[in-house]
């Protein structure tokens, strides 16, 4: 059969195309009815080649029940006279055609709950804030969806609460709950409010409290543990952690929690451990911008964006066992990351852990590269932090004609 002539098995498969491409727009009310598919012609040479294939796919047609109405013409042929054939599919409505592709109750569901949304905060019937969410309006249970409209009224109703979110009066409401679904409700917020900046904290947006962000630090130093009552192993919200009376000398940050519990005893040292994506949080320690700062993470792209990332709040940080002689000894620890970092211009890194990262993100050495810094053996790692930490201090206490350069060489495992 010519291609130009579409069966219905075809015509349901464009259909299926059509309304998930378009039923946002259409539950927005927008899109022109009603939808007509065109099914084909066929000409005095397609009868002549094969009027058994041509006889079926009017017969199929003919004989076809369920939604939309087809729309029949008559045709005069030269060389085989006139004949009653199919010409097009009609759908007066979106509803019709959801029917028509197995999304009748979808559909159904979400126009219920768009018209009541619209209802209670009309400006959501403008723009796509809330068409865009159809798979919500559609497919959210009557328990989930009556709670995501308790919520929304409520922050909108206290705007500036100061609660905490577990603290929320909204039946139903757990934080799990809430922290799967913030996109969703800032979003829709932002929309009843008719603001339209995408950026900032979710915890102001909605007016909550935001718990503070707690670090967990070890101080190396006997004597600075004697500054804070013997405390070795603290963990306590960083503002609080920066107002702490110590001044050390240097602060060593690594990603594993395990490496920096094993970390031995450095004289005038302090240990931040498991900053990941926080290292921001850095910024609140002001016993750190005066100290040494030496970062170990992971090498693979990860790695790389967070070290930038921590010397937007400590640019004085320096990374040890990140280099690429450490990188290609160690290929039998190799493992994969589960996917590469967003790319980004990263103008914080040095010259050669640029190159790294680049050659990390181009798959130079494979894909998805990356050696995990508890991987390395252990006394050779800790021999090179050690003599990064005090290799560097020693430079500040010898007089600058002393120094042959300003970067210290750093041993690789």
């Amino acid at each position: 059969m010519s291609k130009k002539l579409l069966s219905p098995e075809a015509a349901r498969d464009f259909l299926i195309r059509r309304f998930n491409n378009q039923h946002q727009n259409w539950l927005a009310g927008e899109g022109a009815w009603p939808l007509v598919v065109t099914l084909g012609v066929p000409t005095d040479k397609d009868i002549a080649e094969d009027a058994s294939a041509v006889r079926a796919w009017a017969a199929a047609w003919q004989s076809r029940t369920g939604p939309g109405e087809v729309l029949f013409e008559e045709r005069q042929f030269a060389r085989f006279g006139r004949h009653r054939l199919p010409s097009r599919l009609s759908f007066e409505s979106a509803a019709v055609v959801a029917d028509a592709v197995g999304q009748s109750r979808r559909w159904e569901l979400a126009c219920e709950r768009y018209q009541r949304l619209s209802r209670l905060w009309p400006v959501l019937a403008q723009g796509n804030a809330l068409a865009s969410r159809f798979d919500v309006l559609a497919d959210y249970s009557a328990e989930d969806f009556e709670r995501l409209v308790g919520l929304l009224a409520w922050l909108n109703a206290n705007p500036a609460s100061g609660l905490y979110l577990r603290q929320l009066p909204v039946e139903g409401l757990d934080t799990k709950w809430l922290e799967k679904r913030t996109g969703l409700v800032a979003g829709l917020l932002r929309a009843i409010r008719g603001t339209g900046d995408e950026g900032g904290d979710f915890h102001a947006l909605v007016g909550l409290k935001k718990p503070a962000h707690r670090v967990r630090i070890r101080l190396l130093c006997p004597t600075l543990r004697s500054l804070v009552g013997g405390l070795g192993d603290i963990e306590a919200p960083v503002g609080e952690l920066g107002r702490l009376p110590i001044s050390p000398a240097a602060v060593v940050i690594v990603e594993n929690l395990e490496t920096g519990l094993a970390l031995p005893d450095v004289a005038n040292t302090v240990l931040v451990m498991k900053l990941g994506n926080a290292v921001s949080a850095l910024g609140a320690l002001p016993w750190l911008q005066s100290a040494d700062v030496v970062y170990w993470g992971d090498i693979d792209s990860h790695g790389f964006a967070i070290l930038d990332r921590a010397r937007k709040a400590a640019p004085q940080i320096r990374s040890v066992l990140m280099d690429e002689a450490t990188l290609l000894a160690h290929r039998s620890l190799w493992v994969q990351e589960s996917a590469l970092c967003a790319n980004g211009a990263f103008e914080r890194l040095t010259a050669e852990e640029k190159s790294i990262y680049e050659h990390l993100r181009a798959g130079t050495w494979g894909g998805r590269v990356r050696l995990e810094q508890e991987r390395l053996e252990w006394c050779a790692a800790l021999a090179t932090l050690m003599e990064a930490i005090s290799g560097r201090q020693r430079e500040v206490r010898e007089p600058l004609a002393s120094v042959p350069s300003q970067r210290t060489k750093i041993q690789t495992v």
